[in-house]
């Protein structure tokens, strides 16, 4: 059953949208929003798996609403407006429904949200069933293992640059340009790491600290070009450790 929200500040649509809804049986209708500002709290405080959002709203657009999500459900966008598909689908959303749409393209939309969340608690099963081998290994080791691509891959933790999260995935950054990803939350990979090599810097980053070029208000520098945020919650702990490690000349 996936549990949904649905996000639109047009009431008729929103009475569509949950009237389609009824009509699919594995899709629960957990709450409906006049808009994204409204939404915000109810995602934070409760599992959601798809959410249907319209792009132009007041106050706070489908498109910007959905890049503050840190812990992302599948998204399906709703507008009367084609211009955004490229935004939407930049944002890996399951698919944009093009205002008015239909039951059956409705219906079309929602089976590829289905066979998406299908496939993710298939991956997150064998994970589980393959914990010995998936789940990083203690900190004192030379790697990691971690299932990805349906093989265990075995990671050196010192080529290790950077993780991102990805809600349920984890993005592994390594020294040589190639990346990992695995259904890992970054707060398990967070505590499996080396905390005198690993520290996080953002919610959604854990920074590599030996492979650390430079910084700045608000930046990690990972290459001459390639930076990673330091959250607001994090500042403190990250300044505590350059002026623990580092001399200022």
């Amino acid at each position: 059953m996936l549990r949904c929200v649905a996000i639109d500040d047009e009431p008729l649509a929103l009475r569509q949208l949950a009237a389609y809804i009824a009509k699919i049986p594995y899709l629960q209708l957990v709450a409906s929003c006049n808009n994204a500002i409204e939404a915000q709290p109810l995602l934070a405080g409760q599992q959601i798996d798809l959410i249907f959002v319209d792009i132009n709203m007041p106050d706070l657009n489908g498109v910007d609403f959905v890049r503050t999500l840190t812990e992302r459900p599948m998204v399906i966008f709703t507008t009367a407006y084609s211009e955004y598909a490229v935004e939407g689908f930049k944002l890996d959303a399951v698919d944009y429904l093009l205002k008015p749409f239909g039951f059956a393209d409705f219906s079309r939309s929602v089976a590829k949200a289905n066979s998406l969340y299908e496939l993710r608690n298939n991956q997150r099963n064998a994970a589980d069933a393959a914990a010995p081998l998936s789940e990083a290994e203690p900190k004192d080791k030379e790697f990691i293992s971690v299932k990805a691509d349906y093989k265990v891959s075995l990671v050196r933790i010192a080529d290790i640059v950077y993780l991102e999260s990805e809600g349920e995935y984890v993005r592994m950054h390594l020294a040589d340009g190639s990346t990992i990803t695995t259904l890992f939350r970054l707060k398990n990979m967070e505590a499996a790491l080396p905390s005198d090599s690993f520290m996080r810097v953002h919610r959604s980053y854990i920074v590599n600290l030996r492979c650390i070029k430079a910084y700045v208000k608000g930046r990690v520098f990972l290459s001459d070009a390639e930076y990673v945020p330091i959250g607001e919650n994090y500042k403190e702990a990250f300044q505590r450790y350059v002026d623990t490690n580092f001399r200022n000349l």
